[in-house]
């Protein structure tokens, strides 16, 4: 690395730059970009082991997404003062800097290559994955690191259906569309969506809008790296030490693999095999083919596997385009047979078992109180989530045998792209107050369970009563391409996963899309083909619907009993302190007298949720009491608390938990339309009695009547009159003195 020099170069996306930059910082890894867009600062290294890893059968590489809270001002929440296990939101950045460069290594490279994103500042307006994306892309094109590259990655957004490039946080807000695209000049790589039910043809066009700036970012990039190498600050590509088979094992193999393994391939077509039967099956068959060289090239086993797994792969990919067969016998367009089931799970509040050939999942839906909400501890702005999909993959499903541990990466990314497919139907919290987690457990596994669970928590939540948007449904395609020849694929299994080019996973409703995701094995795929995948994803949605409709097609009338009910009003936000209290004593008086769980919000809304009706109207009753405001002009039922002999005090609202309730005075005057000679004749106290606020004194207390509320009796009237009316008003009803006694009106 030369010293002392250092190179920028700046390329214009959505009015704001971006720039990169390297030779000022980590100056010792195999590439090093620092870039800034707009305040959002990200340093990309890329370091290569100097020997291949031995023993394995993959290409070793290691993204990492580092988020660290200092940019963005915070300090790590709990005990541990410092960063420790990536947030979800860094795990599912990593992956997606990871899928677009991936096939673009060379084929049977094993030095280990790790790529770190660090991530030093952030501005909101401008997001980081996409600055650690280009960064990446950068730093593996300066390093000696073979890479056939470089790639470009931007954020489509529609606004109004108007496209813009990384839209900033009001733009999203505004957006129906969040769609990330990464490719080379010549071809999509990548494609992650989530939508609002936006049509087919529209993310077709966000696609193609989203590349040509790609475009324009590999160039710059690629600029980037001339101007590096003539400053030193770049370095010669090495070639890589590629394992190969012999030319004589392959020359010896490799017919006799194709051949066998083409005959077995038809076998397990014509037996109509399960997925363990066709494994056992194309197992013992290449076992049977190495035995047959195991004499001839007994150093070279290694070798001769290798070349018998890349016949199995031809085998099976001629016959899919060739003869347009697949293994199980089906045709390219069709989808495997469908049972759909809910409400399997007595005690749970909604539940649903989508089976697809032979993948099966069964979604949970609980439904709890807003404040169960997560909360977030990373660099967004959002600090809460109410709605959470969590996706988990058991080694028994398989089967195999592996410890249980927490999810990894593929768990992950696995459950937020059902995430985003659910999190377009799910009904807002105004008109839906809960917190809603669904749980999928992937039973049995045999091509996209992500899909599967996108199906089986639609059902989930049908079954407990949630009042979706629309049903949502997903399905994913395959690829098989060989030159010119291919062949889209509906509805992949595994092994077509395995051996194919491309995994493309479309979900939606019948208006449209929800989420999308395309990894591809090969360099990239051209806008033609993706529309064919799409159009077959279209079609395979909608037949997923119509058999998942036939069994529950609109939500449940009513929740689960044992769902808590949520009890939705508002408050005056000044009342908010009497319910809670001092120190919350109130509240928790409330919640322990009913059982109920009671969240209440800055600006005065409350939410009550609880599993018995009856405990939830009791608590509505108490808050209702606390917060009770007198109507002047409104008649109550009240209860004499106190006679004197200037009127009676009498509660119109009676206290709660122990506190006073909201009482006023009756003068002497006011109990009746004739003239009252003693408070007594009228009201005791503890009886029952009819009132009517009519006012307030200049003091702020509260004067009631009962003359006004109750209408006179017969000859009441008359009574009055003849007593020369009532008798005048007495002292002020605070004063403790004994008013004097004074002339009486005759």
């Amino acid at each position: 690395m030369s010293e002392g020099k250092i190179l920028r170069k700046e390329i214009e996306i959505s009015g704001r730059k971006m720039i990169l930059e390297t030779g000022r910082v980590a100056r010792q890894a195999s590439g090093a970009v620092l870039v800034r867009y707009g305040d959002t600062v990200v340093l990309v290294t890329a370091t290569m082991a100097k020997n291949k890893r031995e023993g394995i059968d993959f290409f070793p590489l290691t993204v990492d997404y580092e988020e660290r809270l200092y940019a963005v001002g915070k300090i790590p929440g709990g005990f541990i003062k410092r960063e420790s296990r990536p947030s979800e939101k860094a795990v599912l950045s990593g992956r997606l800097i990871d899928r677009p460069i991936r096939p673009l290594f060379p084929k049977g490279f094993r030095n280990e290559v790790q790529v770190v994103a660090t991530v030093m500042s952030v501005d909101q307006d401008n997001a980081p994955e996409m600055a650690a994306m280009v960064g990446a892309s950068a730093a593996l094109h300066l390093s000696h690191i073979p890479f056939a590259g470089p790639i470009g990655g931007v954020i489509v957004g529609r606004v109004d259906g108007r496209l813009i490039f990384n839209p900033g946080i009001v733009e999203a807000e505004k957006s129906d569309l969040h769609l990330v695209v990464a490719g080379t000049a010549d071809a999509v790589m990548m494609v992650e969506a989530g939508a609002q039910e936006v049509p087919e043809s529209a993310v077709l066009e966000a696609i193609s809008f989203g590349h040509a700036k790609v475009q324009e970012i590999v160039g710059v990039i690629e600029a980037f790296r001339a101007e590096a190498l003539a400053m030193g600050l770049a370095r010669e590509k090495i070639v890589p030490e590629v394992k190969a088979a012999a030319p004589e094992v392959e020359e010896a193999v490799y017919p006799v693999a194709v051949e066998k393994l083409t005959e077995a391939v038809r076998r397990c077509v014509a037996d109509k095999m399960d997925k363990k039967t066709r494994e056992n099956f194309l197992d013992d068959m290449k076992d049977e083919v190495a035995a047959l060289f195991g004499e001839k090239f007994p150093e070279q086993m290694g070798s001769v596997k290798s070349v018998i797994d890349t016949a199995e792969k031809k085998a099976m990919r001629q016959m899919i385009l060739k003869e347009k067969i697949r293994i199980d016998g089906r045709s390219t367009t069709e989808v495997r047979p469908i049972t759909v089931e809910v409400g399997i799970l007595p005690r749970t509040h909604g539940s649903g078992l989508f089976t697809r050939g032979q993948t099966q999942i069964l979604s949970v839906v609980t439904l709890g109180a807003i404040s169960e909400e997560q909360r977030l501890d990373g660099l967004g702005v959002e600090e809460t989530k109410r709605f959470m999909h969590h996706y988990n993959f058991p080694p028994w499903q398989c089967p195999r045998s592996k410890p249980m541990r927490s999810p990894g990466r593929r768990e992950i990314g696995h459950g937020a792209l059902a995430e985003r497919a659910v999190g377009a139907i799910i009904p807002p919290e105004d008109k839906f107050p809960y917190t809603i987690r669904i749980v999928s457990e992937a039973l049995e596994s045999n091509g996209s369970t992500s899909m599967g669970s996108v199906c089986g928590s639609c059902l989930a939540l049908m079954d407990a009563g949630v009042p979706i948007k629309s049903p949502v449904a997903g399905a994913a395609m395959g690829l098989i391409k060989d030159g010119d020849e291919v062949a889209i694929l509906t509805d992949i299994q595994g092994i077509e996963d395995h051996l194919g080019d491309m995994d493309f996973k479309v979900a939606g409703t019948a208006n449209g899309v929800t989420a999308m995701q395309m990894d591809i094995k090969v360099a990239g795929v051209t806008p033609e083909v993706l529309a064919r995948a799409v159009a077959q994803a279209t079609d395979a949605r909608m037949h997923i619907l119509g058999k998942m409709l036939e069994v529950i097609s609109t939500p449940r009338e009513d929740l689960s009993r044992y769902a808590p009910r949520i009890i939705h009003f508002s408050i005056d936000p000044d009342k908010i302190r009497d319910v809670i209290g001092p120190g919350g004593k109130i509240i928790k008086k409330i919640v322990e007298e009913t059982g109920v769980d009671i969240d209440i919000e800055d600006d005065g809304r409350v939410y009550i949720a609880a599993v018995d009706p009856e405990a939830g109207k009791k608590a509505l009753g108490i808050i209702e009491g606390i917060t009770r405001d007198v109507q002047v002009g409104e008649i109550y039922n009240g209860k004499v608390t106190r006679v004197t002999d200037f009127g009676c005090f009498v509660e119109i609202i009676p206290g709660v938990l122990g506190l006073p309730g909201k009482e006023g005075l009756v003068h002497i005057s006011q109990l009746a339309h004739h003239r009252v000679a003693r408070t007594e004749d009228i009201a005791r106290e503890g009886e029952p009695i009819l009132v009517k606020a009519i006012g307030y004194d200049n003091q702020g207390r509260l004067k009631l009547s009962r003359k006004e509320a109750v209408p006179p009796e017969p000859g009441e009237l008359e009574m009055a009159q003849d007593s020369g009316g009532p008798p005048p008003p007495r002292r002020d009803f605070r004063d403790n003195r004994q008013p004097p006694r004074g002339r009486r009106n005759d």
